[in-house]
Order: structure tokens, then C-alpha cells, then sequence
């Protein structure tokens, strides 16, 4: 394997840095401050800033208008953007389009892809299920009635949903036993919205589904779409991870390069230089196990396993080395850590959000023993 990153990925990286450039973190109130959700919608401004500069389409083909890019530049971009808690889908709507480009059919991609990389169209993913434990396809039945597909059922914490005009929902086909995955207007008949909110304070949706008839075009019935399109959000989520934590160890060394003690930077202490060397340590197995899973993702490499054993060791990674992460900055900031006026906070929020989204590690360790008993390593 090959970890050198392409010209156009770089390309990618730069563009995104670009654009992000302008965005603060605390741009929406704090959600250790306010009741409810910190606002109403995601970044719109920055959305079209993003679709301005090809950034929504980067992983389209070139005749859906996108750059045909790999899973590998979405988590280059990812990662840049968990820096700065970029407000926006970029992970569920590129991860959703991907899905409909790879096994939808071709008047389905005719009537999305297009819109969706200008930015004119938001998808998401329902993949939390009832309890965000148990597989998403298991909370969502499906059976087919003539031309359509009926779904019945509940999905929480869906990221987005109150804004996104799509939600991409998993379920079991009552007739197969196979997962299928199908296209939720946005106040489609059936389904309704309750409101839930993130640690981070964002709006989530509980999405509960009662005979929702959805034409048979819209439903991705091929087998692995949704093994597949779970591989690539979880991947995603560790390149959120990875960026985030990042971002919070360099917070942490300006803040004790400049904190003094006795005299003395408090960077310059054993016991700090210790524990910020640990999390180091963290943040590069995090982005080593990272880009294995994208890696192979992206080629279809194979492996003594399949590729979701290198994506739970990933996501083992990045839940446990994220928190750390946090944890140790705000110790080591001290009481400033938990002033609402500093970003810290914010970021240690959205790591707890990012550690439990599609699984704790405990859930990807047990994935993978299952793995580890299917396939024995020889």
C-alpha cells in the first residue's frame, strides 16, 4: 500500500483549507449555554462556499459534474473541516450520493447527482437505528407492495434531517432478509420529525416511518450497498476524529508553551510533556488505522479480513484516542478549559458526539471479534 497522497487529493486538502479559512468555531452559541439547539439550520454561507469550490462533488464521476475522487480525499477534506466544527453534511450528503452513484439506477442518478454537487440538494443517512448500538437496518422493515417498497419503523439521532431535503434510510426487506436502502423526502407522507439534540447542541431528528411508500426508484436494493455505504460514514466519522483531536493538542501546546509556573512554561513540565506525548502517540495511530480503512475502501484491496475489520479497528481508534484527547487538554488547561468564552469546550462536546456516532469502541471491538471468529488469521 501506498500512503503518498495524489496531486489531486492535495489539491483537494488546499482548496478545503481555503475555504475554511474564514470559519470561526464558535460562530453559533455555545450548547453549554442554551436550552435547545444552537440554531435552526447548518452553515448555509459555507455550504455554498464549499459547492462553489467543487468540494460537495469531489467523489461524483465527471459526467454528474464531480472531480471522480476517492474515499481517501472525502477524509483528507473531513479532517480539515472537524478543525474549525464546520457546521454542515458534508460527511452524510457525499456519503449518500456516492451510495445512489454506485448501485442506484440511472435515471435516479440523473435526477440527484447533478444537483446534490452544486449544493442544490442535501442528503443524509439514518444510521444510528433505535438506540445507536444495534444495526440501523434492523430498526426500519421493508416489504414491496407492486411498484413501491413500504417502510415501517424508527430511526433516531439522524444528523441534518430537519434540513436536509433527503434522508437515505437503511432497512430489512421482509421478503429477502437482505438490506435495502431508500430515499425519504423531507415531509414525505408517513414520515414525521421529532426533535432530538446533539451533545454538540446541533439538531438531530427521530425519523419515525408509518406505511411510507417510496417508489421502487428510489430504494438501492443491490446486496452490500448498505455494508458498504456504513464503511464509508464510519471512516468518515474517524476522519472527523482524527482532525478534531488535531486541532484540540495544538490548542493544548500554544496554551502551556505560554502558561507559566514558578517561572517556567508548563510545556517544560515532565508530567505535561508525558501526557501530551501519549496523546500524540494517539492521534498518529488514529490517522495510521485511518488511512488503512480508507485506503481500503477506496481500492477494493483485499485482506485477511474484510475491509469493515480495518474500518472498526479505525473507528476503535479514533472513539477511545479522541476522548483522551479532550480529556487531557482540559486537564491540562486547567480551569480556562471550562471557560464558556474558549472554544475548548466546544471541541470536547463534539468529540463525545464524534466517539459514540455510529458505535463506541466497545461495539467495533465486539464487530470485530465476530470477524476475527468468521476468519481465522492463519
Amino acid at each position: 500500500m501506498d500512503f503518498t497522497f495524489t496531486e489531486e487529493q492535495q489539491a483537494a486538502v488546499e482548496a478545503a483549507k481555503a475555504v475554511l479559512a474564514g470559519v470561526a468555531p464558535d460562530g453559533v452559541p455555545s450548547p453549554a449555554l442554551t436550552a435547545g439547539a444552537v440554531a435552526d439550520d447548518f452553515d448555509r454561507g459555507l455550504w455554498a462556499r464549499l459547492a462553489d469550490a467543487d468540494l460537495l462533488s469531489l467523489l461524483l464521476d465527471a459526467r454528474h459534474g464531480g472531480a471522480g475522487l476517492d474515499a481517501v480525499a472525502l477524509c483528507l477534506v473531513l479532517r480539515e473541516s472537524a478543525k474549525v466544527l464546520a457546521r454542515v453534511p458534508l460527511l452524510e450528503s457525499t456519503a449518500a450520493a456516492v451510495a445512489v452513484q454506485t448501485y442506484g439506477d440511472e435515471e435516479l442518478k440523473a435526477d440527484l447527482l447533478g444537483r446534490v454537487g452544486r449544493g442544490e440538494l442535501v442528503l443524509t443517512v439514518a444510521a444510528n437505528g433505535r438506540t445507536g448500538h444495534d444495526g440501523a437496518e434492523l430498526a426500519v422493515t421493508a416489504r414491496q407492495e407492486d411498484d413501491a417498497w413500504v417502510l415501517d419503523g424508527l430511526q433516531t439521532a439522524v444528523p441534518w434531517a430537519q434540513n436536509a431535503d433527503f434522508v437515505l434510510v437503511p432497512a430489512l426487506s421482509t421478503g429477502t432478509g437482505r438490506s435495502v436502502l431508500a430515499l425519504v423526502p423531507r415531509g414525505h407522507q408517513g414520515a414525521t420529525l421529532a426533535e432530538q439534540i446533539s451533545t454538540t447542541g446541533e439538531l438531530l431528528g427521530e425519523l419515525r416511518l408509518d406505511s411510507v411508500r417510496i417508489p421502487a426508484r428510489d430504494v438501492l436494493d443491490a446486496d452490500g450497498a448498505w455494508e458498504w455505504l456504513r464503511n464509508l460514514l464510519t471512516t468518515g466519522t474517524c476522519a472527523l476524529a482524527l482532525g478534531l483531536g488535531e486541532r484540540v493538542l495544538s490548542m493544548t501546546s500554544e496554551y502551556t508553551g505560554k502558561r507559566e509556573q514558578f517561572g517556567f512554561p508548563v510545556a517544560t513540565f515532565q508530567a505535561v510533556a508525558v501526557q501530551t506525548a501519549d496523546r500524540y502517540i494517539d492521534l498518529r495511530a488514529m490517522e495510521a488505522t485511518l488511512w488503512q480503512a480508507a485506503w481500503r475502501i477506496s481500492t477494493g484491496a483485499g485482506g485477511a479480513l474484510p475491509a469493515s475489520g480495518d474500518v472498526a479497528v479505525a473507528k476503535v481508534w479514533a472513539s477511545e484516542g479522541v476522548r483522551r484527547v479532550v480529556q487531557t487538554a482540559q486537564h491540562l488547561h486547567g480551569g480556562f478549559g471550562a471557560d464558556t468564552d474558549y472554544s475548548l469546550h466546544r471541541y470536547h462536546a463534539w468529540a463525545k458526539h464524534l466517539e459514540l456516532s455510529l458505535g463506541p469502541a466497545a461495539a467495533h471491538e465486539e464487530a470485530l471479534g465476530d470477524l476475527l471468529a468468521a476468519h481465522p488469521l492463519g
